[in-house]
């Protein structure tokens, strides 16, 4: 006489499968929110405090990218140039040193106050917010993919000192 073993419970009926405090399975991803509003405040949620003062101590027309996952996780790099090359290449302003990374990858360009990122012909493309782009503006709170590395946009909240003049 042979029994056929019941059907697998389903996750959320699996007693075996865990939620931490969040309600999130173990292996979930980390999703950083975005506002819709134009000129909205950067959303500094999921930052250290380190890390939020660093953004909140950025000068005018600067951002800063952090490393939220990937290789070299919690580096931060400086976005205060006209032009920051990213990629595997020794000589980029941004060095990724990861096989998913193209040599010259992406660059972010300073344009009116904010910043945009543009793919420069790599293998595995540039990502903002999980979709494959190949020039975007960014949006205080977006994620950008080169490679294995995905990193956050935080823009400065420091407005330029206009001139007195007399």
């Amino acid at each position: 006489m042979s029994t056929t073993p019941p059907p697998a419970p389903e996750p959320w009926d699996d007693p075996s499968f865990h939620l931490d405090e969040s309600g999130a399975s173990a292996d979930s991803t980390a999703q950083f929110g975005v506002s819709e509003e134009q000129g909205a405040e950067p959303a500094l949620t999921g930052l250290s405090a380190e890390d939020s003062k660093a953004v909140a101590a950025l000068p005018a027309g600067s951002a800063l990218m952090i490393v939220q996952h990937g290789p070299n996780s919690g580096a931060r790099f400086l976005l205060d140039a006209e032009s920051t090359t990213v990629g595997r290449h020794p000589r980029s302003d941004i060095f990724l040193d990861d096989v998913t990374v193209s040599r010259h990858h992406c660059e972010f360009l300073g344009r009116d106050g904010g910043f945009e990122v543009r793919d420069t012909g790599s293998l595995n493309g540039t990502y903002v917010n999980r979709t494959r782009i190949d020039s975007v503006r960014l949006r205080p709170g977006d994620e950008v993919q080169v490679g294995k590395y995905r990193l956050t946009y935080h823009p400065s909240q420091a407005r330029p000192e206009e001139s007195s003049e007399a």
